[in-house]
């Protein structure tokens, strides 16, 4: 259901998907897309963090006195 909902979003079907994926691995070889996605996904993760107000530093002491 989502991926339906995500290609329909995108205007994707399943040739341009693959497509996409063989001009990546053409361009960044098949090494790196793993590097590439944890990077993506660090990014992410800290945007989220960021706009919850979490800024990675353990408060909890500072919270009980």
């Amino acid at each position: 259901m989502t991926q339906s909902v995500l290609l329909g979003v995108f205007g994707l079907g399943g040739q341009e998907l693959i497509l996409i994926a063989i001009v990546l691995l053409l361009l960044f070889g098949g090494r790196k897309i793993p590097e590439l996605m944890r990077g993506l996904g660090r990014g992410i993760k800290e945007f989220k963090d960021a706009s919850k107000g979490v800024d990675g530093t353990d408060n909890s002491a500072e919270k009980k006195n």
